[in-house]
């Protein structure tokens, strides 16, 4: 009677991980982008939950008696000679703008803009931009043909051009104002808001475009696989194909894509604020911030560094947390 063979030692069956799994190891495994994540998590943390506990007051309060001071810190860091024009003061951490607000305090609550612009914008490119792509690429035929077309026209208009003209229109509109109803209600909100209502509606009319033709390709490369093949012939509905089968595996790919488009509207939104056609003030933005600050960089140098390396460090932290999404989740870079 033959023996069963043992396996050796070392051997032993190991319990297999899912491609998740996998993919969350190799991400631990890049230093730079969980670095990048913790810092991500400090920001968002500190600018929506402790900012009211970590601040001195409130963003727009004025103290034209400290306007343009200096914490006595940073003296060495201002030009030679700032000793004798310098107001210092110990009242602030990083000093105040020439409105006497506390710049601290602006480049924490400025942190909100930057984000709800990164979140909102990147949320409505995916889900208009995945929408789309998906109906386009797995429809086909002449309907894919016309919706890219469509697409391929708006690529032709000047991404930052049109975002530009739709702010003009925004704020004409909202100084204007407009008599009653629908219209009425949508100035309303955007003044309550801070003028975030219609950055974000000019930013995400036009930034789905890419996102679009990227989730065509994925569904193009997927959509005659052996599960979606099953699933038509077991007769699943199209819309249970699209969002239950197709739009999972193409997902994470998409996901990646749009983590690494962040810090373009995060530029965007700095851009629009420093050109004056970002929040409205008082709202703090670290684009209206450095806008105000660049006409004094020779003499108060100290009031465009803080909005300016908070603005470079989260473009830098979303950048490397792409890479690093990019890096963990793509199959063919798993070695």
């Amino acid at each position: 009677m033959a023996v069963a063979e043992l396996p050796a030692a070392g051997q032993l069956a190991r319990k297999p991980r899912s491609l998740m799994s996998d993919s969350i190891n190799r991400l631990k495994k890049n230093k730079l982008a969980i670095i990048s994540i913790v810092f991500l998590v400090v920001v968002v943390f500190s600018a929506f939950v402790l900012a009211p506990y970590i601040t001195t007051g409130d963003f727009a309060d004025q103290d034209l008696m400290q306007n343009n001071a200096v914490p006595a810190w940073m003296v060495p860091l201002m030009p030679e000679g700032a000793e004798n024009y310098a107001r210092i003061s110990t009242d602030f951490i990083l000093g105040a703008d020439d409105l006497g607000r506390d710049l601290w305090t602006r480049t924490v609550y400025g942190a909100r803009i930057s984000l709800l612009v990164a979140i909102v914008a990147s949320t409505v490119s995916l889900l208009i931009g995945t929408v789309y792509g998906l109906v386009s690429g797995y429809v086909g035929g002449m309907v894919d043909t016309v919706m890219m077309r469509i697409v391929d026209f708006l690529y032709g208009f000047p991404f930052l051009i049109v975002v530009i003209l739709l702010q003009t229109y925004f704020k004409a509109v909202a100084r204007r104002g407009v008599g009653s109803g629908f219209g009425q209600s949508l100035v309303a909100l955007n003044a309550s808001m801070g003028g975030m209502l219609f950055l974000f509606i000019a930013i995400g009319m036009v930034n789905w475009i890419g996102m679009a033709r990227i989730a065509r390709g994925q569904v193009l490369s997927v959509r005659r696989k052996e599960y979606v093949e099953a699933a038509k012939a077991v007769g699943a509905p199209d819309t249970r194909i699209i969002f239950r089968h197709i739009l999972p595996n193409i997902v994470g790919p998409l996901i990646v894509v749009e983590t690494l488009a962040i810090p373009g509207y995060i530029f965007l939104e700095a851009f629009l604020s420093f050109i004056g056609l970002g929040v409205d003030a008082p709202t703090p933005s670290w684009g209206i911030m450095i806008s105000e600050a660049a006409p004094g960089i020779r003499t108060y140098p100290n009031q465009l560094l803080p909005p300016a390396i908070a603005l470079t460090l989260t473009t830098l932290a979303f950048n490397f947390m792409g890479d690093g999404l990019r890096d963990a989740f793509d199959p063919r870079l798993k070695e």
